[in-house]
């Protein structure tokens, strides 16, 4: 029995995209940043200069299924993170946003098998996204190391499979 699993010690040579939403970018900023801490943390060269990460910003959390799917067809990456905020109005746009933001998310991933992060809050208040994102606990620093874990894991996965 092969218990396959990902690894966090060894992210040198994983190239990394991540899609950011401008709307709401006072949440969006916050979650890139505690994002590419953890990400330097674990070996990923953040500098400008690096070949190893990418950011392409979109307008909003409904774009970030579009430019994840450009950047994954590209084949520069083995992982890619989506970040995004999606707070709750007096509209029924919340909801049309969410869905239609992870069911492109899910469906790059699936469509193209690069993992996709999903790191798009979703929440009912201002208050709420803020918390989520540093002032308790900043959830962009999980969606990094849950992007680690997934390079990871593929890559274990692709070493497993009989030569051809």
């Amino acid at each position: 029995m092969a218990i396959i699993e990902g690894r966090f010690t060894d992210a040198s040579n994983l190239r990394i995209g991540v899609v950011v939403a401008r709307f709401n970018d006072l949440v969006t900023q916050k979650l890139l940043s505690g994002c590419l801490d953890c990400l330097e943390r674990h070996g990923i060269n953040t500098t400008d200069s690096s070949d190893q990460l990418d950011i392409a910003w979109v307008p909003g959390s409904f774009e970030l299924p579009i430019v994840s799917q450009s950047l994954a067809r590209s084949g520069k990456y083995e992982v890619l993170i989506t970040l995004g905020a999606v707070i709750r109005g007096d509209t029924p746009h919340f909801d049309v946003v969410v869905s239609e933001a992870s069911k492109g998310i899910a469906a790059v991933s699936r469509d193209t098998g690069i993992p996709v992060i999903f790191g798009v809050l979703t929440t009912d208040t201002m208050q709420q996204a803020l918390e989520r994102a540093g002032i308790k606990n900043n959830l962009g620093w999980n969606f990094a190391l849950q992007a680690l874990e997934m390079g990871s894991l593929m890559d274990a996965i692709q070493s497993r499979k009989p030569s051809s």
